[in-house]
């Protein structure tokens, strides 16, 4: 219970990576409000985890889960969280993980357009939840850390994409975007001993993902078990978190991207599955659109 009388939010944490990060915060005893977007007039798979699911399982796990519906293009609704923060904590906030994303099921349909042939919207689609909705997570959070004077920590997850061509144009500049973002939040808000760092998961076992493999042909699914048998799970990049959270010269890496494997060789953690964790592998959605899954 290292992070025991601690204050976090995670957005989009309904599945996926945000999810477990929330899930490991939780277990290391943290209060935690989750975000994620109302599934009411919205077509949810029932196979997929909800927000409230999230928020539950981290109160059975020893910290307290608290589900806060928020549209991330909404700066009122993300305003709003963060005043909601402040009345229940007196004020409190300590670690701040921006995560929320909404494109994935847009990137398998787009992998293999030239960005010339889409529309200028797709930009929007990656990078305003993405992107900007970090900026804002950011400056509200920001605001409460400088007050405070106690520190705090902001964790970006971005991707291996800032550096390298994955998915497409919207989805690699965005990324690197983020992490030009932690860079700059990281500059100012240094003399105020908050830590910003880009967080770089591997391949993920997240559950979208699974749930297109099962849905696969028999004779497909093996190929991508075998794939996703490589990946991290969604909980080792929340071991991440939870370290850079507990690590007092934390503020050294303050700017820098991260990748999970590289701070569970440094940290000494294992997936929750006993691994080590893999290098870097990309959980190909363009793969899985080449195979019609």
């Amino acid at each position: 219970m290292s992070l025991k009388g601690k204050v976090a939010v995670v957005t989009g944490a309904s599945r996926g990576v945000g999810r477990g990060i929330a899930l490991q915060l939780g277990e290391a005893g943290a209060t935690v409000y989750v975000t994620g977007r109302d599934p009411t007039n919205r077509k949810v798979d029932p196979k997929l985890p909800t927000l409230e699911k999230t928020a539950k399982e981290i109160t059975q796990r020893g910290g307290e889960g608290i589900p806060v519906y928020v549209d991330h293009t909404d700066d009122a609704q993300v305003k709003a969280l963060f005043e909601k923060v402040v009345s229940e904590n007196d004020g409190q906030l300590d670690i701040l993980v921006n995560n929320a994303f909404s494109a994935l099921y847009t990137s398998a349909e787009n992998l293999t357009t030239p960005f010339w042939e889409t529309e200028p919207e797709l930009w929007d689609t990656y990078n305003n939840v993405g992107l900007r909705g970090y900026y804002v997570s950011s400056l509200y959070a920001a605001r409460l850390f400088v007050k405070n004077a106690r520190g705090g920590l902001i964790v970006n997850v971005s991707s291996k994409g800032a550096e390298q061509y994955i998915f497409n144009v919207p989805y690699g500049v965005g990324k690197a975007a983020v992490d030009r973002l932690t860079a700059d939040t990281a500059h100012e808000l240094k003399p105020h001993k908050v830590t910003v760092v880009s967080l770089w998961p591997g391949g993920v076992q997240n559950e979208v993902i699974l749930n297109l493999v099962n849905q696969a042909p028999e004779e497909r699914q093996k190929t991508f078990k075998g794939l996703l048998n490589q990946a991290e799970t969604t909980e080792y990049a929340g071991k991440a978190v939870v370290a850079l959270a507990t690590d007092s010269k934390a503020l050294d890496k303050t700017g820098k991207a991260l990748r999970t494997t590289r701070l569970g060789k440094e940290y000494g953690f294992k997936d929750i599955d006993g691994r080590d964790g893999e290098d870097y592998i990309i959980i190909s959605l363009e793969a899985l659109k080449r195979e019609k899954l």
